[in-house]
């Protein structure tokens, strides 16, 4: 994991179109502004973990039971 230490209004850039900009420090707690093309996802960790367990429940719901023979159209 890379660590940087940045200040208010300052920035960090990954890749070509992708910049995280610090909008505010107070106490414990850190605002960041984030631009990305907009095909590109971005979500707080715990949302995404939320979205990823939802797609694996979502997938495991639509597989056959085990043992049971898929349905293929003949």
């Amino acid at each position: 994991m890379l660590v940087l230490a940045r200040s208010r209004d300052q920035s960090i850039i990954i890749g070509d179109d992708i910049k995280i900009t610090v909008v505010e420090v107070r106490g414990n707690k850190v605002r960041l502004g984030i631009d990305a093309p907009q095909g590109i996802s971005v979500h707080r960790e715990e949302i995404y973990r939320q979205i990823k367990e939802a797609e694996k429940n979502g997938a495991d719901a639509a597989a056959p039971a085990s043992g049971a023979a898929p349905n293929v159209p003949g």
